[in-house]
């Protein structure tokens, strides 16, 4: 027993120590910050500086490395499992290395390497039970009243079931006149924040949004004053998206949304308090990174994993996370069924050359929102590429479920034979390492429905620079492929441009045209009967400054919202892509809450628009992205 100890102890400090390393490497990575401009309007900010740290993701990679050889291994029964570890505090595990049981490998670290190691276990950041909590901010709203019907929401991922992320004339208050005379209104810090990446839901007059810090935040639109917040039990990714439930204490309005331990919750709209919490995946890998999609009494929720991040180390037993899409009871958060996006589920195949033992198939997350066809009582996926070879032919693919049963009515493989994990090249190849590895394509942003030239199309854009349009009326069949990068049409049989260089995250479609952000840079406007490119805007990216476009696309009558991984917002004609007005995020803001706070890059949620007022979170701390913590508000003045 004794010998065990003690391995579990050397290997923990290993993997504390590879924190610093990895730490050391990001911070020398690391974009320097855009020099601060002058305050925005709004309250005195907290003289504090924001913390300079980075998402507590990346410790998760540095967990699965060195750690679970020892935790999660039956020869070592002291050592606590890593669904046990991912259940503590931040807290609780600092505590362990500084005066509990692991103090004697904790002594040998640095303070910010205890940090690290804590922070990245537990998924929250150190103090944020008492930085992010409400009740330690100024600003409250003066009383808080039931909600009303506003006129205009912003509802969610996509602002409706088929995830176009479109908002009327009507709803949204802005036009292409007057989206010149956007003046920031308000600015609001999250504590302790690195990365905004929780899209902000306009409902009845407010804004519900997610913190990396492990807050949901209620504020009044028109001002940024606080009514609620609640503590979740790790980061929030995803937008918030709101509607009806009737529960034993009667009828009501819920925010629906999950966390990056795979929980989902219900809370109350109005004040804040919990109606119920489900886990719809036990796998310490997995996690719910976007929002849910809501329909009739149902709650379809996606999960994701980042099990191939750090998965070709020898130690690994790679791999058994998948992908799924559960429904739940809105009402009570029951599981009605659960899919995964590959069925067979993962199996011991063989013993690498450390003797650990290799599992498969597995891969195939879903970083998306679910679509839901009303019509034809579907929810549309796109998945993620496999971690195991061979790829299963729904890797990559657009999977529609029965909206009853969950039953996979029928699928379409994008790209074949993905099979990939990080770092899986070069020196860096191991026996864990797929035979053939992938190109990481993956379908990242949410299928979108739209009848065009007498079709009904789900069309959606990947990372490589192709946009699709499938046939929902015939199982997906192929209606047209382009290379938007480019600008030409594809063969079944020809693969478009490689790397990121395509849409991400998210398009966006009005009656006649879709728009993509590009990871090459600028964007792009596609016409919705044949996918030809009508115009492309290059904005301020160039082949020696690459600038991501690669957050998702936001798009009103005349105007298409875009952001940037430089920290800039951009609103462009959706006549010929011409530039209607700009703003720089990428700066310090002085806050309506007292907190310090900072924009960044933007490279994954887009801005959301309603009731004359524009609302975007900027700030992306994952890999080579500015780190940021403020969500701000425009409006005409």
């Amino acid at each position: 027993m004794r010998d065990r100890t003690a391995q579990v102890m050397r290997t923990v400090l290993a993997c504390v120590l590879l924190v610093e390393g990895i730490s050391r490497t990001l911070a020398a990575t690391t974009p320097a910050a855009t020099p601060a401009a002058a305050p925005a309007p709004g309250a005195p900010t907290a003289s504090a500086a924001v913390p300079e740290r980075r998402s507590t993701e990346f410790g998760f990679a540095v967990f699965q490395q060195k750690c679970v050889s020892c935790h999660g291994n039956p020869a070592y029964e002291r050592a606590p499992s890593p669904a046990a570890l991912r259940a503590m505090t931040p807290e609780r595990i600092y505590t362990a290395l500084t005066t509990g049981i692991m103090k004697s490998v904790g002594d040998a670290l640095t303070e910010e390497d205890r940090r690290r190691v804590s922070e990245s276990l537990a998924g929250q950041f150190l103090g944020s039970a008492e930085q992010g909590d409400a009740a330690k901010m100024p600003n409250h709203c003066a009383g808080n009243p039931p909600l009303q019907d506003a006129g205009a929401d912003w509802n969610g991922w996509g602002n409706g079931p088929a995830n176009n992320r479109f908002q009327s004339a009507a709803a949204a208050g802005l036009t292409a006149d007057s989206v010149s005379q956007l003046k920031l209104k308000w600015a609001f810090g999250f504590p302790g924040g690195t990365s905004a990446y929780s899209q902000p839901t306009v409902y009845a007059g407010r804004i519900f949004v997610g913190s990396d810090a492990g807050y949901i935040y209620s504020l009044d639109a028109a001002t940024g004053c606080i009514y609620w917040s609640y503590r979740t039990q790790a980061g929030v990714r995803n937008a918030m998206t709101l509607g009806p439930i009737k529960t034993t204490a009667g009828a009501g309005t819920a925010v629906f949304f999950g966390d990056l331990k795979a929980s989902v919750y219900a809370i109350d709209a109005r004040t804040g308090a919990e109606i119920w919490k489900t886990r719809v995946d036990d796998h310490f890998a997995t996690r719910v990174t976007a929002a849910p999609a809501l329909y009739h009494g149902r709650l379809y929720v996606p999960v994701s994993a980042w099990e191939g991040f750090q998965a070709r180390v020898l130690d690994y037993p790679c791999c058994t996370a998948v992908g799924s899409v559960s429904a739940l009871d809105a009402a009570t958060g029951k599981h009605l069924w659960k899919t995964y996006a590959i069925a067979q589920r993962p199996k011991p195949t063989h013993k690498n050359s450390s003797g650990i033992q290799q599992w498969a198939p597995a891969g195939a997350p879903i970083w998306n929102t679910p679509t839901v066809d009303t019509k034809r009582r579907l929810v549309y996926v796109g998945t993620g590429d496999a971690s195991t070879y061979p790829a299963p032919a729904t890797s990559d693919a657009v999977l529609a479920l029965d909206l009853r049963t969950g039953k996979v009515r029928w699928s379409r493989q994008i790209y074949r034979d993905d099979a990939f994990i990080v770092g899986c090249s070069g020196s860096g190849r191991t026996d864990n390492c797929p035979k053939v590895v992938g190109p990481d394509w993956d379908i990242p942003m949410s299928p979108m429905l739209k009848t065009a030239a007498g079709k009904a199309m789900i069309i959606f854009g990947t990372k490589p620079g192709e946009i699709q349009a499938l046939d929902a009326d015939q199982k997906g069949d192929l209606i047209w492929r382009r290379d938007v990068i480019d600008d030409k049409p594809l063969e079944e049989s020809l693969r478009p441009g490689s790397g990121n260089k395509g849409p991400l995250w998210g398009g966006a479609i009005d009656d006649g045209f879709a728009y993509f952000g590009l990871g090459a840079g600028g964007v792009a406007a596609v016409e919705l009967r044949d996918g030809q490119r009508v115009w492309y805007a290059p904005l301020n990216s160039t082949k020696d400054k690459p600038v991501a476009h690669s957050a998702a696309a936001t798009v009103i009558p005349g105007v298409v919202f875009v952001a940037g991984s430089d920290g800039r917002l951009w609103a462009l004609s959706t006549k010929d892509g011409h530039v209607l007005w700009s703003f720089e995020t990428a700066r310090t803001f002085t806050t309506v809450n007292a907190v310090a706070a900072h924009g960044g890059s933007m490279a994954a949620p887009g801005p959301t628009v309603a009731g004359g007022m524009l609302f975007v979170g900027s700030g992306y701390g994952i890999v080579s992205q500015t780190p940021g913590n403020v969500l701000l508000a425009f409006g005409v003045q």
